[in-house]
């Protein structure tokens, strides 16, 4: 049964609520902390691009097109297109020679709203590498023309590149490949399905890569989470979750649409996969800062800067405090 993560107040009543469900793994792999189920099966969704640059990494193709750290960084990014989000993609494509026609996401303007407001003003068109998938998708077509696989197809589940992933992911989630589950992206690429507990395991192994025995993908993991903190701002954007939780080198977090959200931390050897069943994102920091605070996280800059993202104060337009958000679970623990 899911359980009641937070609940917004709103003159001292009740106006809703958000339940899902919270599986937090130790270094063993082992459910060390959980609220609600946490075996529940969720897709990924974005949660997965860090497992989708490890293959184009261990292949060598952003050596191969002598990408730099901060242009690599975005293969994992839910990116904003903000300036210099774009100047990154554009870079890569110089680099590459991909053409911007060859990826099948869809044209559109950037989710940051100052940056699409700017090109509505300057009455700039819809563009492919303004979808927030577009960095991976240049990752992948990277990695296709790096060994040779056909570029016309490489959304499909069945091409090499797509494979390799599916792949990786399994070998990291330490589950078989038969038993994870497949659909359709909002970008079009395959998307996989899993329990939160297996997607924790994943992460866990990005934080404390010594647990990945196979040296290229150790190796491939260890520059992609290197990348992730040196270069936040590449994987979501200003003042997004991501990006302010990979301020902290001591975590490894990315999160994906309809309410799926992972962090590992790295000294702590523990990994937390989160889903929100209503599939709502603005609760993610909420949630993030109370786990934190429950396990007796030491970084207190990192849970402050998650209360900064979203207040337990709720304002109204004219910034009046009209009510609360607030963190009603209490995670259950394994001794």
């Amino acid at each position: 049964m899911e359980a009641v993560l937070v609940k917004e107040y709103r003159g001292g009543i009740e106006e809703c609520s958000h339940s899902g469900h919270i599986c937090g793994v130790n270094e063993k792999g082992r459910v060390q902390y959980w609220a609600g189920e946490p075996e529940t099966v969720t897709f990924l969704r974005s949660s997965g691009k860090p497992f989708q640059a490890i293959p184009v990494v261990r292949a060598g193709a952003d050596a191969e097109f002598g990408l730099t750290d901060a242009e690599a960084a975005i293969f994992i990014g839910s990116h904003r297109a903000e300036p210099f989000h774009v100047a990154a993609l554009e870079s890569i494509m110089r680099k590459t020679g991909i053409r911007e026609d060859q990826l099948i996401c869809h044209p559109t303007y950037p989710l940051s709203a100052y940056a699409t407001e700017q090109l509505l003003r300057r009455q700039q068109p819809k563009r492919s590498i303004y979808h927030n998938c577009s960095g991976k998708h240049l990752g992948i077509l990277a990695l296709c023309k790096k060994k040779g696989y056909p570029l016309e197809s490489y959304f499909e589940p069945e091409h090499p590149a797509q494979q390799e992933i599916l792949e990786t992911l399994s070998y990291l989630a330490e589950l078989p490949k038969e038993k994870i589950g497949l659909g359709t992206d909002g970008c079009g690429f395959p998307v996989f399905a899993m329990p939160l507990r297996s997607l924790a395991v994943a992460y866990l192994k990005l934080a404390c890569p010594d647990l990945i025995d196979d040296p290229s993908i150790r190796s491939a993991a260890e520059t992609v989470v290197r990348r992730m903190n040196a270069h936040g701002e590449m994987v979501a954007g200003t003042d997004r979750i991501c990006s302010s939780l990979l301020m902290d080198p001591n975590i490894v977090a990315k999160g994906g649409a309809k309410g799926v959200y992972c962090f590992a931390l790295k000294r702590e050897r523990l990994a937390f996969a989160l889903k929100v069943l209503d599939g709502s994102e603005e609760e993610w920091p909420l949630i993030v800062a109370s786990i934190l605070e429950q396990i007796g996280y030491a970084n207190r800059e990192t849970i402050d800067r998650m209360r900064r993202l979203q207040p337990v104060e709720i304002r109204n337009d004219n910034q009046r405090v009209v009510g609360e958000n607030r963190p009603v679970f209490t995670l259950q623990t394994r001794q």
